[in-house]
């Protein structure tokens, strides 16, 4: 299982916990995990992704939080439950990990491409990006010139 399989496990069992309005996502990400072949790579990724996903669900409100503030037209109960999942543990992957923004926002860009509407990842990075941008590890970008070697 590479990482972008893991981050998809993880969504779908926040997302499947979300759906229900029932039951731990550590749980039902340990249950989806139990139907794929062990080797270490599954282990190494599959603990990446539960950490993950432990650290989205102890900080819930603060990354709600989080999602309201940098989109204030969209209270968090109105954004699509795909949507809403997929910021909660990129937002965790962002402020807990040391993952590089761009590849936490990416994989997040992916995964809405794949399981959200045609909206879904435009909302997704720009939320992200905004997220990103506010957050203490944003760097900014150098210039076109400056990047080219030009003074």
């Amino acid at each position: 299982m590479n990482r972008h399989y893991a981050r998809v496990i993880a969504f779908q069992s926040l997302y499947e916990v979300d759906f229900k309005n029932e039951g731990n996502p550590p749980e039902v990400f340990e249950r989806h995990t139990k139907n794929i072949e062990e080797s270490k790579e599954l282990n190494e990724n599959a603990d990446f992704a539960e950490d993950i996903l432990k650290k989205t669900v102890i900080h819930l409100k603060e990354i709600n939080h989080i999602i309201e503030k940098v989109a204030p037209e969209w209270p968090i109960d109105q954004v699509a439950i795909v949507d809403r999942n997929i910021l909660r543990l990129a937002i965790a992957e962002l402020e807990y990990f040391d993952t590089p923004p761009k590849v936490v926002i990416n994989e997040a860009i992916e995964i809405a491409k794949t399981y959200g509407s045609e909206a879904s990842s435009k909302f997704v990075n720009g939320v992200l990006g905004t997220v990103y941008r506010q957050s203490k590890k944003y760097v900014p970008e150098e210039t076109d010139n400056k990047s080219k070697g030009e003074k």
